[in-house]
């Protein structure tokens, strides 16, 4: 054999695998699309307090999502970038509170893959593909979660609040403060659904996302449930630059809004008339200007190490989240003084969506975002051109 055909076959070897990759991530796109239809055709019987959105998670499943950022070695389509922004947004457009569920699944793996041992990963792989979800839990109420450890015994004390699927996710990445003071990972398996309080979730919104408060006292945990080190959940630039999911997820409730409002315009013969033409095109423009901004930072966020300072990520994400929230307020706005009244009547989407999507976008610490963003850009010697790049 020649140089030239060892080389052909040796590049073809290397390729196969990643375009197997490629075409499943593009059915998983296709797959994600088709349940945020389904997702949407159901959001209106599942908005009621304390409900969980058992039929979509079981889509999740059927279709390959739950697994789809694992890596290839354990049998994911390392869905990641603008690829995963894609499925965020389409899940998003069919339902927040799924979307919600969805991003915090995702999120969870991720910092196992990033901080936890093979075997850890393993773990959490094997489950995802038995259909398992997966979240990420870090808030504490008053009683902070603790992580005991006395001879051979280890414990959690204590218990999270806001915590989403709070009662139907099994395993939870959480955080707990352990006798020195160290902050970690724990991932717990919890047994007893009854450890859920979801009487204290009354918000506007996102009603069917189960979130509540989660009593962890007296759950064991074994040494492979205690993931990476001291201070890795909130290591940079993976904390902040990870935001711009949530944002894919704003982005397609928000696409959601102006398919609805289209529609309303268009059944009503009322889309002529000039000022409601002026708030479609401003509809427009808003949800284009989200979608720029959150495909931007899927891109920079989720590229390779080194590529660009972790500083310039993750100032690049906290503008994009807060240009991606300006857009989404803008645009309710714009619908619902489109459409009137109906906007708040009930059950008309428009309504359910615009209150779950009011309560998804408040996001915490949205002010220091911005002006940590504006920090970094003061510092950079670089014009407007290149600051970006």
């Amino acid at each position: 054999m020649t140089a030239a055909g060892a080389a052909s076959v040796t590049a073809e070897v290397i390729s196969l695998p990643d375009e197997r990759a490629s075409i499943r991530r593009r059915l998983l796109q296709r797959s994600a699309r088709k349940l945020g239809e389904e997702a949407f055709a159901r959001a209106g019987a599942y908005d009621e307090d304390g409900v969980f959105p058992d039929a979509d998670v079981a889509g999740l499943h059927a279709s390959g999502l739950l697994a789809a950022n694992l890596p290839l070695e354990f049998g994911g389509a390392a869905l990641s970038g603008l690829p995963l922004s894609e499925v965020l947004r389409a899940i998003g457009s069919g339902s927040l509170a799924l979307g919600r569920l969805f991003e915090g699944h995702v999120n969870a793996i991720e910092l196992v893959l990033r901080y936890g041992n093979h075997e850890q990963a393993g773990l959490v792989a094997q489950e995802a593909r038995q259909g398992k979800l997966f979240g990420v839990w870090n808030t504490d109420g008053s009683n902070d979660l603790r992580l005991i450890q006395k001879l051979d015994r280890t414990w959690l004390e204590g218990r999270k609040i806001l915590a989403s699927g709070a009662g139907h996710i099994e395993r939870p990445l959480v955080t707990a403060t352990d006798a020195d003071g160290r902050r970690l990972m724990v991932l717990p398996k919890l047994d007893a659904p009854d450890r859920a309080d979801l009487s204290g979730w009354r918000a506007q919104g996102m009603r069917a996302s189960a979130t509540g408060a989660v009593d962890f006292t007296g759950v064991e945990i074994k040494p492979i449930e205690i993931v990476g080190r001291e201070g890795d959940y909130e290591r940079q630039p993976w904390f902040s630059g990870g935001a711009w999911r949530f944002a894919a997820v704003h982005l397609g409730g928000m696409e959601r809004l102006f398919d609805l409002l289209r529609r309303h315009l268009q059944e009503t013969n009322r889309g002529k008339d000039p000022h409601q033409a002026a708030r479609l095109g401003r509809v427009t423009m808003a949800v284009e200007t989200a979608r720029l901004w959150v495909a931007q930072a899927a891109s920079i966020a989720e590229a390779p190490l080194g590529s660009r300072a972790p500083e310039q990520a993750v100032a690049y994400v906290n503008l994009t989240r807060l240009a991606v929230e300006a857009a989404a307020l803008d645009l309710m706005q714009l619908v619902q003084r489109s459409v009137g009244l109906q906007a708040f009547l009930r059950p008309n989407p428009i309504e359910r969506i615009s209150r779950d999507l009011a309560t998804y976008l408040r996001q915490p610490g949205p002010d220091r975002a911005l002006t940590d963003a504006a920090a970094w850009i003061l510092a950079q010697p670089l014009g407007a051109q290149d600051l970006w790049r």
